[in-house]
């Protein structure tokens, strides 16, 4: 088996079993960039000096010993909206074109103390806003399966990347479906794991309350070990939750008798691709005759999730993206009269046009007159669902369904409706009102 067709538990295993040495993973990972690069676009840098550095210093590890771990001396793609200290974080956009932390997200701590290679940052659509990863200000990725369609989004560049074999696995992140839907559209394995269980620390906000920083890999398995790394309780993140254990790869099993696993019927209707939906109906055959007890139900609400999601996102964004004015950090506009227009100017030139559509949109929902009608409205509308999503997980195991409603689109079909964009996020973005470790899409 290739070095680039390898997982990342077999990669690290193979390591430390002296079959292959860490510098020969990561030139494998350099030269699939290489060789990949000029059709899809999944990266945004990639740190040639630094990884290779990192190699010879990670091996020394393996060798006395000290490093042990299921993802040690393992060549790993970052996000580009989680701060990397010495390398630009960027979040795709303009305004942040010249931004390099001087601190390191708390995953990116923890995967390096698990000796983890990080061999560049992925392109993203702009500040995660978008299905696609069209949205970027340094130009689109492409679907790796077919260049002709998109790699979704807004993790798309960390999707392609895993898919075409320039790294094991990558982090991304998911407000309303950014790790799921672009894992679903490239044909790998992405999670959001349950609000509060990976640190935000360092991670560049969109929606606060919706935010996770979650793993993409070729298999569950990684994904488990994965979430294992860079799960944890941190003190410098409020909404950082003290879990019980952090143990995920023991529930990886493949007994499945008597799990009782329910599918919305309002998923499966009315815009719902007929190839997906019968991915979807495969998928629980093939759980059934491995001793499931798979029914269908009556989840309800699901027509609000989508309004609710972006009033929600968008009034959280309109306020996260407030800080980026041209003063303190990244871009700023090279000719203004006075401070006022100078923050206007720098904010026009360097935010794209979705970014602005929600920070307008977001700006309009908490402005007075309209925050109780519709900012409070989706509040509550939220709660409803979530107490939809309680009395299901009361009666079942597992919630099977899509993770979008179509395949991949084609580039430049989503732009063109933003409207039909954000519906790609229907059954995604209900993310936070549910419990991801129960949560299994079907990824295409």
């Amino acid at each position: 088996m290739e070095i680039k067709d390898m997982t990342a538990v077999q990669l690290s295993a193979a390591i430390k079993e002296g079959k292959i040495t860490v510098s020969d993973a990561v030139e494998a990972s350099l030269a699939a960039v290489r060789a990949s690069e000029d059709a899809i676009h999944a990266f945004l840098l990639v740190d040639e000096e630094g990884a290779r550095a990192r190699a010879a210093e990670v091996q020394k590890k393996i060798d006395a010993g000290e490093l042990t771990g299921p993802l040690a001396g393992v060549p790993i793609a970052i996000k580009d909206n989680i701060c990397t200290k010495g390398l630009a974080t960027t979040c795709a956009s303009k305004i942040l074109q010249n931004f390099v932390p001087t601190y390191d997200a708390e995953v990116i701590t923890r995967l390096e103390e698990a000796g983890a290679v990080i061999i560049g940052k992925t392109n993203m659509d702009e500040f995660a806003m978008g299905s696609t990863t069209e949205t970027s200000h340094y130009g689109v990725t492409k679907n790796p399966w077919n260049a002709e369609h998109v790699p979704g989004g807004s993790s798309g560049g960390s999707a392609a990347a895993v898919a075409a074999g320039e790294c094991s696995y990558a982090l991304g992140s998911d407000t309303g479906g950014s790790i799921r839907q672009p894992a679903s559209y490239c044909g790998i394995v992405g999670m959001k794991p349950t609000y509060g269980t990976v640190s935000r620390y360092g991670l560049i906000a969109y929606g606060s309350s919706l935010d996770q920083i979650g793993p993409m890999a070729k298999d569950v398995t990684d994904c488990a070990t994965i979430l294992e790394t860079i799960a944890s309780h941190d003190p410098k993140d409020s909404t950082s939750v003290k879990r019980e254990d952090y143990d995920f790869t023991s529930a990886l099993t493949d007994d499945v008798k008597g799990m009782r696993i329910g599918i919305p019927r309002d998923y499966m209707g009315e815009g719902l691709d007929e190839e997906v939906k019968a991915a979807v109906l495969d998928a629980a055959k093939k759980l059934e005759e491995k001793g499931a007890i798979v029914e269908e139900f009556d989840l309800s609400l699901v027509q609000y999730a989508i309004p609710a999601y972006y009033v929600i996102a968008s009034a959280e964004a309109s306020s996260n993206l407030a800080r980026f004015d041209g003063v303190k950090y990244g871009y700023r506009t090279e000719s203004y009269e006075g401070l006022h227009n100078m923050y206007k100017k720098t904010r026009s030139e360097g935010f794209g046009p979705e970014v602005k559509r929600r920070i307008m949109l977001g700006s309009f929902v908490l402005s007075s007159g309209y925050y109780d009608a519709y900012y409070l409205k989706a509040l509550r509308t939220k709660a409803l669902i979530k107490q939809a999503f309680d009395k299901a997980f009361a009666k079942y195991d597992v919630i099977l369904g899509p993770a979008a409603p179509t395949t991949a689109p084609k580039l430049g079909e989503s732009l063109s409706d933003p409207i039909k964009m954000y519906l790609g996020d229907i059954y995604t973005g209900k993310s936070r009102q549910q419990r991801p470790s129960n949560w299994y899409p079907v990824h295409r």
